[in-house]
């Protein structure tokens, strides 16, 4: 019937346009028009998928005469996102970034498949914990990455004595360590760079902010070169 469809289509486009407005809200490379699309484009051919079979189903005279493969549209929808999902991914300053916004597209085309097959609780559930992982479980679990962090600073010994005695009080651990020194105007400046291995109760902005107040540091920033 006409209201099952359109309202299988309405539910589509509710839930692609909760996901997208969470990326959207983030700046990501799919937004919420194109995860509103991909979910009601997802719904349209599990819609014709579904009418299909049923139109075979109910042809009684021709059903023990025809076979067909239930499924097989859906799962080219499901293999065929990866080029859009391809699309948000990109290498920015040599770090890897749109997995989350790629994988977010997968997930929505397979919860339109989901309501246009008329399993809206399915899709609900689904939907609610797309959501609950975009936008709560970093907030949960928190993980410090590897990441380097670049020190300049002037007068060797004592500065390297408060960085090291800083990283032990904090228990940070020191994975590699790059340096090098440049003589100006007289003056040796030295550049640490760092790749640290952070506990969790502190952040790398906490580390940069402290080591910054030392009077002998020139410059502290974080770097993934």
């Amino acid at each position: 019937m006409w209201q099952t469809t359109l309202l299988r289509v309405v539910v589509a486009i509710a839930i692609g346009t909760i996901i997208g407005v969470e990326r959207e809200y983030k700046n990501r490379p799919a937004g919420m028009r194109t995860h509103v699309l991909v979910c009601l484009g997802a719904c349209t051919v599990a819609l014709l998928e579904s009418s299909f079979i049923a139109d075979v189903n109910s042809a009684a005279d021709v059903s023990s005469a025809v076979t067909y493969n239930f499924g097989r549209l859906s799962a080219q929808v499901i293999s065929g996102i990866g080029f859009l999902g391809a699309g948000t991914i990109f290498t920015a300053q040599r770090k890897i970034v749109g997995l989350t916004t790629a994988a977010s597209l997968w997930c929505v085309a397979c919860l339109g498949l989901a309501v246009g097959y008329g399993y809206y609780f399915i899709a609900a559930v689904g939907c609610v914990c797309v959501i609950a992982v975009l936008m709560v479980m970093q907030r949960i679990v928190h993980v410090n990455t590897v990441k380097k962090v670049e020190v300049t600073f002037v007068h060797r010994i004592e500065s390297m004595q408060f960085i090291n005695d800083y990283f032990k009080e904090k228990e940070i651990k020191t994975i590699d360590l790059d340096f090098h020194v440049e003589a100006k105007d007289g003056v040796n400046i030295y550049t640490n760079i760092y790749t640290l291995q952070m506990p969790n109760n502190i952040t790398y902005a906490e580390v940069v902010n402290q080591l910054s107040e030392y009077p002998n540091m020139m410059s502290v920033r974080t770097t993934n070169t």
